[in-house]
Parts: structure tokens; C-alpha cells; sequence
């Protein structure tokens, strides 16, 4: 049922954070800066004011006067709406309701929410804008975590936990794929080729969206992971959520992973060089020696043979170390064995995984 809107007397409606699942699209009218550093999921970027446009109308305000200001900054306001129109909102339908907002829910919102409304469009605007947006994600991370049953999917690296997370989704199952949102395997090769990772208040933003895309009552999939994700950090809320909760395992032999790995990360294969700036990392454990040999064994081809050693020797030592300190219900955790490095394979421990978890019900 749709909740009740406040009326603005210049724009029309005032939105609340809650309300946002009530519009066809939601719009962020800041700059382009503003809108990469986070932004609402799902929102498309109409800035009434660029990057270049902002520090020009900023100069003249600081330099010459505010009144100067005002006048370039409606001049560039109303071309860059009336390019917008014509461009992006022109093909929308007479039923269509979007939802605006910029920095706090001030003039570059309200413009362009008074020029939709006019048009006929019923426009709302988010009632304190991204500020307003931001303070309630920051709240709801500190409690939304809690709130749900967790089941963390844990196995060494290389054992298939993304892969058997997409095909638990696949089945219907909830999903909290924390890798993908955070553009990053994890680990210290873990960076994704040409593919940055967001920024803090990026990611925080999306696995806001996701848990709010949760039904309590369904138990929600997610990897085991370190507080950290390559440069960005898990709400720790979250974390802590998810180290008391129920684990499964997933196991596979050593040469699967090797192999499993090797499809995962060939991007190295085509790149030693980066491969070896990532293992100088790992010299503060392991000493220089190590790391040449490692590099050597790259140089020479002898890809299997240094995958074998990094799970050997670096990530299973370490992995095992963290997961037994953090996951205390891993000791009684259901054992879920990979027995091919197929998409079949993987198809049918999801499958087992769910039938499981229906069997058993919901903890309580």
C-alpha cells in the first residue's frame, strides 16, 4: 500500500528513504563526482550542475558575488533540464513517477522536480536528499544484519564458494554475493581486470540494497570473508552477524581447485608482470627468495605448480586459521563435496544444499 506524501509548496511531493520501492525511477541530479563516490542503487545520473559547471559557479560566487552566481547557475540549470528532457525523460510515459534528489533536497532537486511536475510528470522529491539517504544507511547497516538467518558457505580458496553462491541464487535461494558488490575475490590476487572496485560508501550502499531485498523468514547464503574485501571494508555489523551463524562446507581435492583457480584467474597467465607485483605483497611473509621462485615458476609456465604452492603453503594455512577462529559452528557444519570443475557439478551440491535446509527448517 502506498504510504502517504508530504506536499513541498514549490516542488509538490516530499519522498521519504522508505518510500523509495514507490517510483518507477529514481534520479540524481548531482554532479557526475558526486554520483561515482555512491549513489542510490539503481538511480541514473541527470546532474543539473557538472563537475566543470559547480567549481565555475563556485568561483564567481566566492570571487565576484553570490547574486553573479545565482544568475550563471539558473542560466546552465535550465539548459542542462532542458537537455535532459529532450534526451533521457522524453520517451516517458504521461503515468510515469520518478523520484529527484540531489546533496540535501535543495534547489538542484527541487528544479528539476518543478520542471517534471509542469510537464505533467508526478515527480517527487527525496525529503533531505542523499544526506538523508546516507544517515539512513548507515543506521539500518548498525541493525538490519542481525535480523536475518545466516548461512555462511565456507571451503578453502579454490573450493567454488562464488560459483556455488550464483548457482544457489539460480535455485532461488537469497544471496548475499559480497565479492561481486565489492568488485574483488578476496584475496590478495583477488582484483578483478578492469574492474575497479567502488568506493566505501558505494558498497555499503549496495549491501544495504541487497539486504533490504531479503525476506526475513528465508535464510540468506553468504561467503565466508575477512572484515576486508580487497580495499573495502565489510559493515561490521555484518561480520560479526555472520561469524555466530550456521556454516556449511565445501570441500574439493587440491588438483580440482588447482584447475578451478587456473579458470578464475587466467588473466595472470596473460599478465605475469602484474601477477608479480601482487606476489611482492606477500614478501613481508615469505622473504624475497620465495617470491622469485614463485616468479620464476610464472615466467617458465609452470602455472600449476605455483598454484599448488600459493594454496599450499599461503592461502589454506591462513584461511584455516581465520575461519576456525571466527566460525565456531563450523566444527558442526554440513560437508558439501565438488566433485567437477562442471556448472552440472555445482548445480547439484545447490540442489542438495536447499533440500537440506528444507529438510532441517529454519534455526531458531
Amino acid at each position: 500500500m502506498r504510504t502517504e506524501l508530504r506536499t513541498n509548496s514549490h516542488t509538490g511531493d516530499l519522498a521519504t528513504v522508505a518510500q523509495l520501492a514507490e517510483f518507477d525511477e529514481v534520479i540524481d541530479t548531482r554532479s557526475e563526482s558526486e554520483f561515482a563516490e555512491d549513489h542510490i542503487p539503481g538511480a541514473i545520473n541527470c546532474p543539473v550542475l557538472n563537475d566543470a559547471e559547480r567549481a565555475r559557479v563556485g568561483t564567481i560566487y566566492k570571487q565576484v558575488s553570490p547574486f553573479d552566481a545565482k544568475k550563471l547557475g539558473a542560466a546552465l540549470v535550465s539548459r542542462n533540464i532542458a537537455t535532459q528532457i529532450d534526451a533521457t525523460f522524453a520517451q516517458r510515459p504521461r503515468a510515469w513517477r520518478p523520484l529527484v534528489y540531489c546533496w540535501r533536497g535543495g534547489s538542484r532537486s527541487s528544479a528539476l522536480t518543478h520542471v517534471l511536475r509542469q510537464v505533467g510528470w508526478q515527480a517527487a522529491q527525496l525529503e533531505g536528499g542523499y544526506k538523508t539517504y546516507r544517515r539512513a544507511v548507515i543506521d539500518d547497516l548498525e541493525v538490519m544484519p542481525q535480523r536475518y538467518d545466516w548461512r555462511v558457505v565456507c571451503g578453502l580458496t579454490g573450493s567454488g564458494k562464488s560459483r556455488l553462491l550464483r548457482a544457489l541464487a539460480q535455485q532461488g535461494a537469497q544471496v548475499l554475493d559480497l565479492e561481486a558488490l565489492a568488485a574483488h575475490r578476496g584475496s590478495v590476487l583477488g582484483n578483478l581486470p578492469n574492474a575497479p572496485q567502488p568506493a566505501q560508501k558505494m558498497f555499503e550502499s549496495l549491501v544495504w540494497s541487497a539486504l533490504r531485498s531479503f525476506d526475513l523468514a528465508t535464510p540468506v547464503f553468504v561467503e565466508a570473508e575477512s572484515k576486508k574485501i580487497g580495499n573495502l571494508r565489510v559493515p561490521q555489523t555484518l561480520i560479526a552477524a555472520m561469524w555466530e551463524s550456521r556454516c556449511v562446507r565445501l570441500e574439493a581435492t587440491i588438483e580440482l581447485r588447482v584447475a578451478m583457480l587456473m579458470n578464475e584467474y587466467r588473466h595472470f597467465v596473460a599478465d605475469a608482470a602484474s601477477l608479480g607485483t601482487q606476489l611482492d605483497c606477500l614478501a613481508t611473509h615469505y622473504g624475497r627468495e620465495q617470491i622469485a621462485s614463485w616468479k620464476a615458476l610464472a615466467d617458465s609456465g609452470q602455472w600449476n605448480t605455483l598454484v599448488r604452492e600459493l594454496l599450499e603453503m599461503h592461502y589454506d594455512p591462513a584461511y584455516t586459521r581465520s575461519t576456525l577462529k571466527h566460525y565456531p559452528q563450523l566444527a558442526h557444519s554440513e560437508q558439501l563435496v565438488i566433485a567437477a570443475n562442471e556448472d552440472s557439478a555445482f548445480e547439484a551440491v545447490a540442489a542438495q544444499c536447499l533440500a537440506t535446509l528444507s529438510t532441517n527448517g529454519r534455526a531458531r
